[in-house]
């Protein structure tokens, strides 16, 4: 939504780079994908809009913070993940209590796979580019962030464990020194607690680097894996999130596609549509008071 709380006139180059801004944000609405700010500003640097600078990180914040007080930007535009508040569901009557049942009404679509499938990823910040795809396949996503505490492993380990079916884990996560070691983490971690499975990094990966030239970081200092990762691949490091969002959402649906038996998955499919429509009738019954429990 578009809102005016303050006024404030933008230097003529501000004005210029807001037009630009705003015909991002369209494009990636039309996709219907809420982007972070790091994304966006990844998305400027990519097309040679914004030099890759700490610099230019700071002042596009505080440009979309002035934008969106003075109007010009749609403050749904940007996401903030980091901080999502957690609301009770509320219904309003009855009805409302079954309609959001048929709404979320769902049978398990991975039923007779060979496979099981999660994806995992290091970046809360992705969760609206890849929850659209993961959501649509019934794939389970969970965010790590960075290496993973005992307590959240092992929950996993039992998850993981319940499943009668070869267990493919999928990872998007960072070019740098401790995102390419996320991989071995997690998979050693996970069979330490009797679990049997494949990691496989689908991003971000140096094939991808070359094949899409995402704007890249400087390798960290501070990390305690940083002089092998310099020694390897050099100074440079890159960010996840640098990928253009359809690009991510292509990786995740053909990693998927390549696990999963898409006939088995469309008939689940076909049944739950006929178990929603039984719902539905019996929902219209209850709401006209034609129901009778005898």
């Amino acid at each position: 939504m578009i809102e005016q709380f303050r006024y404030k006139k933008f230097q003529n180059k501000n004005v210029i780079l807001l037009e630009k801004i705003e015909e991002i944000l369209e494009e990636f609405d039309m996709q219907g994908i809420k982007v972070t700010l790091r994304q966006l500003y990844y998305q400027l640097v990519a097309r040679d809009i914004l030099p890759n600078k700490k610099s230019s990180y700071a002042k596009l914040s505080g440009l979309l913070t002035d934008a969106r007080y003075n109007g010009e930007i749609d403050w749904d535009a940007i996401e903030d993940r980091v901080r999502v508040p957690n609301i009770p569901n509320t219904f309003e009557n009855i009805s409302s209590l079954m309609n959001s049942a048929v709404s979320s009404y769902k049978l398990d679509r991975w039923e007779g796979q060979e496979y099981y499938v999660e994806l995992w990823s290091e970046k809360d910040a992705l969760s609206s580019v890849i929850i659209p795809i993961t959501k649509n396949y019934q794939v389970p996503f969970v965010v790590n962030r960075g290496y993973t505490s005992a307590s959240s492993m092992y929950e996993s380990a039992q998850r993981l464990l319940e499943q009668n079916k070869k267990i493919i884990l999928f990872y998007l996560g960072d070019f740098d020194a401790s995102g390419l070691d996320m991989d071995r983490d997690i998979k050693e971690r996970l069979e330490e607690f009797g679990v049997e499975l494949e990691v496989i990094r689908i991003g971000l990966t140096k094939t991808q680097i070359e094949e899409y030239s995402p704007p890249p970081n400087f390798a960290k200092d501070t990390d305690p894996r940083g002089k092998w990762f310099r020694e390897t691949y050099g100074n440079e490091s890159w960010e996840v999130d640098a990928l253009r969002p359809e690009i991510l959402q292509d990786l995740i649906k053909t990693s998927i596609l390549n696990y999963l038996d898409i006939d088995k998955f469309e008939q689940v499919k076909e049944k739950e549509q006929k178990d929603i429509k039984q719902v539905e009738e019996f929902a219209d019954k209850l709401n006209k008071g034609d129901y009778d429990d005898k």
